[in-house]
């Protein structure tokens, strides 16, 4: 018999590792995740924001750890996975959340600034996905959640400089589509979302910039993100829901990339 849309979307018993989860949109993805019962490994680099979300998880019901890492040094992100391992069993849902960008004109834009976009959102990313799979996922199954954005599509306009950043996101689309086609056959579902732009301590200087107001109406919602906008399709991708769906993107912009032709 058919599941119901109740128990399709059920994540009882499953175990998800976000990281960039303190804050913004991966404690965002995190409430989603937790409040239809999976329990919450958050990783950050910051202990004293970790402690924080994780309190703010648990008032609310919600069976939720941490663990300090920089998602861009391998060696940290063995040490989440074998903690999160020991302290929680098997690894269902990993969600590649943290990330980083500098804004500078190409030209004029630092190498090692390139290199820390690069290492942070795409090798941390490879990284993580290839340690999780070894460890937990194939023989087993599990779901991997990629965070993209519109900006992985194509150009920012002159003047805002994330080169680096739109060079990174477009890579990380592309890995999406790689791996799930290499890991569907271990019944691996690995997808990626788009966001356009949402509030957050990375997004502040575009928004000051540009104004939240003229942001909006370039957006045919007519407003940026807010935050329940990334909650619908994170348990998509995560859950049996989604159980047929592997090697795509959604942009979660309010139209922003139809207006562009992404």
């Amino acid at each position: 018999m058919p599941r119901t849309i109740q128990q399709l979307f059920d994540l009882t018993g499953k175990t998800a590792v976000i990281t960039g989860g303190s804050r913004g949109l991966g404690l965002k993805m995190a409430h989603a995740l937790g409040e239809v019962g999976a329990r919450i490994m958050l990783s950050a680099r910051k202990a004293d924001e970790l402690e924080a979300a994780c309190a703010d998880l648990q008032d609310t019901g919600i069976d939720a750890r941490w663990v300090a890492a920089d998602c861009a040094v391998e060696a940290d992100l063995q040490k989440l996975v074998s903690e999160t391992l020991q302290r929680m069993g098997d690894i269902d849902i990993l969600v590649n959340n943290a990330g980083a960008t500098w804004g500078a004109p190409a030209q004029d834009h630092p190498v090692a600034a390139w290199d820390k976009v690069m290492a942070l959102n795409v090798r941390g990313y490879f990284l993580l996905s290839q340690l999780v799979g070894r460890q937990s996922m194939i023989g087993r199954g599990g779901r991997i959640i990629n965070m993209a954005s519109i900006a992985g599509l194509g150009g920012n306009p002159a003047g805002m400089g994330t080169l680096a950043y739109n060079t990174s996101k477009g890579a990380v689309i592309n890995f999406t589509r790689a791996l799930a086609c290499e890991w569907g056959q271990y019944g691996i579902n690995v997808n990626a979302i788009c966001p356009g732009l949402f509030p957050s301590k990375m997004t502040v200087g575009t928004i000051d910039a540009y104004g939240a107001e003229n942001l909006a109406a370039a957006a045919p919602l007519q407003r940026l993100g807010d935050d329940e906008d990334l909650k619908g399709i994170t348990l998509l991708f995560a859950s049996a829901a989604g159980k047929h769906i592997t090697g795509q993107w959604l942009a979660v912009d309010g139209g922003v990339s139809a207006v562009i032709g992404a």
